[in-house]
């Protein structure tokens, strides 16, 4: 006989219920709601109205299970359900209720019934995996949704035209996502033949459909993590960064009727190798990433000069399971083969990738920051200190060393600046603007990014 079960979880919110509402029904939603360790993908949606549905693929170990739900019982400002049409429950329904508390008040409550298959079987075998997955699944969801919303509520009432390069890469999707969901208009800007503000990085753009905006993120760039630096690498990595800036920048000067705030980015690559803890005062460090940063941010100069507000976030190891640095080590611990990279005290100057959102948001939207700005977590670590960290969080141990001539000898150049070379970055000009990280320790930024509980 099929049992039905039932999760609820409550979270109060800064906002008044229809703004609630608005934000669940806004392009971006989902994206921000979904853990990134869930192995979910959105192939289609229709949005937040009677009938609609959402279609999805869930990677259940080497298959791959199609979920289509149903959203009914839409009301703006009280909530609406999604219900199962077909997926991996013999039923499913998840109520989004919310509660009016005030003017700028409000509460979200998930309440959620399933039935699982296979009857009594599979609620002897699974009820215990379900409930634990759904409670570290929604103690995520409303971390962020209640961060967001915070972020968005200091600005109630402020909505801007945001134009972005590089919207489709990792960072990229996370900025748009938490922008649309606040009610901020985001303009695109891709290759030819993708829509949006079509651009080639290297001549041309199309200029008149920026004005009107009132800033642009640059984030477009060629990957730095993929394959040996060879001597074509290296110009590409250059030439992708400095000839889109220079071409932005320039089109932005001569706009008179354009965006006033351009948000460059850059990387705490700026400074090189350091045995001493450095700031955005602190001079250019040696090396390649040095010698590309520099010349990165320089290529911004027409539009500055031409008198906008230019940020340039000196963006720091960016943590998250989607890619980057954490998966390969998370791998490693995992497989009780990680630990110290190196000697194991260079600096690791990290940051949750939704600390990285919040800071470009920041500069969006405030007119006091300008110039170089350290997008690093206030406590930094050192190699020896991650893998301490990482292997606390995952219950594993983690102190074999990976040599510095093996890293050299698997990775090359590129293995020697980003994972023997390191320097301590202190964000001072965040912490003096009293800009709010979500995440400044690491043991709780991994636990919140790998869906880990607090340790006990």
């Amino acid at each position: 006989m099929s049992k039905t079960e039932v999760f609820e979880r409550r979270v109060e919110l800064p906002v008044s219920v229809d703004e609630l509402f608005d934000w669940h029904t806004r392009e971006g939603a989902f994206q921000r709601m979904t853990p990134p360790w869930e192995p979910t993908k959105v192939v289609s949606n229709d949005g937040v109205v009677n009938g609609g549905r959402s279609v999805m693929e869930m990677h259940v170990g080497p298959t791959t299970q199609r979920w289509i739900a149903e959203h009914k019982e839409v009301v703006r400002g009280q909530g609406f359900v999604d219900e199962q049409v077909d997926g991996p429950f013999k039923s499913w329904r998840h109520e989004h209720r919310m509660e009016a508390l005030g003017p700028a008040r409000s509460a979200l409550v998930d309440h959620i019934e399933y039935v699982l298959p296979l009857g009594a079987v599979g609620h002897f075998f699974g009820e215990g995996i379900a409930s634990r997955r759904l409670d570290t699944m929604f103690t995520y969801r409303h971390a962020v949704l209640l961060e967001d919303l915070s972020r968005h509520a200091e600005y109630r009432g402020v909505k801007k035209r945001i134009a972005i390069t590089g919207a489709s890469g990792m960072l990229g999707r996370a900025i748009a996502a938490m922008l649309s969901t606040g009610g901020h208009e985001l303009l695109r800007v891709v290759r030819h033949g993708e829509g949006g503000i079509e651009w080639d990085a290297r001549s041309s753009i199309e200029a008149d459909k920026l004005r009107g905006v009132d800033a642009v993120i640059h984030l477009a760039g060629e990957n730095i993590g993929d394959g040996r630096w060879t001597d074509e690498k290296k110009r590409k990595i250059l030439e992708s960064r400095v000839d889109g800036t220079a071409l932005i920048a320039r089109t932005l000067a001569a706009l008179e009727d354009g965006p006033r705030t351009l948000v460059s980015a850059s990387a705490s690559g700026f400074y090189g190798h350091r045995s001493s803890p450095v700031d955005e005062t602190s001079p250019r460090g040696d090396g390649f990433l040095a010698e590309v940063c520099d010349e990165w941010e320089h290529a911004a100069d027409p539009a500055r000069e031409a008198g906008l507000r230019v940020v340039h976030p000196r963006i720091g190891i960016v943590l998250t399971p989607e890619g980057g640095a954490l998966p390969p080590l998370k791998k490693a611990v995992s497989a009780g083969i990680g630990g110290p990279i190196g000697k194991g005290d260079q600096g690791f100057s990290w940051i949750a990738l939704d600390d990285v959102v919040y800071a470009l948001f920041a500069m969006v939207m405030r007119d006091d920051l300008a110039g170089p700005v350290n997008v690093t977590s206030p406590h930094p670590v050192d190699s020896a200190g991650l893998a301490k960290a990482l292997g606390h969080v995952l219950h594993r141990p983690s102190f074999m060393p990976l040599p510095a001539a093996a890293v050299k000898v698997a990775f090359g150049e590129r293995g020697e600046c980003l994972l023997l070379d390191g320097a301590v970055v202190d964000p001072r000009r965040l912490v003096e603007a009293h800009h709010r990280f979500a995440y400044p320790e690491l043991d709780s930024a991994l636990r919140h990014l790998l869906g880990k509980p607090d340790a006990t």
